[in-house]
């Protein structure tokens, strides 16, 4: 990806359903189902330059309306992956992720994808037995998407997920998950969900900072 231009890099990503517009509250109703696929990952084509793999929970309706990855107003990912210098500046995702948005990530081998690919309201709408099917399944896609890093966007979930329910945010020792590649490091970061009060963006930033630093060129 690193030699590819703004000029003729093609998305394999579906536009969003919306055409470019806010969702309306009927818009957002309409993305509560069991679709598995609601939103696309950002993912390149070869995974050999992949830096980051930053793994959602799950996307909320918003997300999935606009298939944008963090996309309702108010959440703190993007301008938290800005001010930490992640991105040159700050994505705007509330209609849609613009294909040069996705292409500077990609440059900077930066992925997005999540646990789980269905929508919901809330996280705790998922079950526990959907979280440790969506853990494992993460495992088995490392495989192919071979990150240096991992990082999963949520402590609740992970704990669920991995069966460690004593887990604590910051990089975790993956010796105690079964089957995940030993040169393949793993953290967990805060949800950047508006509603999490205890992380505000400049705190956000400073651990989206430490966790790139982290990472071996």
């Amino acid at each position: 990806m690193k030699d590819v231009s703004e000029d003729n890099f093609v998305s394999n990503r579906r536009p969003s359903p919306l055409g470019g517009r806010k969702p309306t509250k009927d818009d957002l109703a309409a993305f509560a189902t069991d679709d598995p696929n609601a939103i696309d990952d950002i993912l390149p084509s070869d995974s050999s330059g992949l830096k980051m793999l930053i793994v959602g929970i799950n996307p909320g309706l918003w997300t999935a309306a606009v298939n944008a990855p963090f996309a309702r107003p108010g959440n703190r990912f993007w301008p938290s992956l800005h001010q930490a210098g992640l991105t040159d500046h700050q994505v705007d995702a509330s209609c849609g992720l613009d294909p040069a948005d996705e292409l500077q990530l990609l440059k900077r081998g930066i992925g997005l994808t999540n646990l789980i690919g269905r929508a919901t309201v809330r996280a705790d709408e998922l079950s526990r037995q959907e979280l440790r099917e969506s853990a494992a399944h993460l495992i088995d896609r490392l495989a192919d998407i071979r990150p240096r890093a991992v990082a999963i966007a949520g402590i609740t979930a992970f704990r669920t997920g991995y069966r460690l329910p004593k887990a604590q945010l910051g990089r975790q020792d993956t010796t105690l998950i079964e089957r995940w590649p030993a040169d393949v490091a793993l953290h967990v970061v805060p949800q950047p969900s508006g509603l999490n009060a205890h992380y505000q963006i400049p705190d956000l930033a400073r651990i989206w900072r430490e966790v790139w630093n982290s990472i071996d060129d």
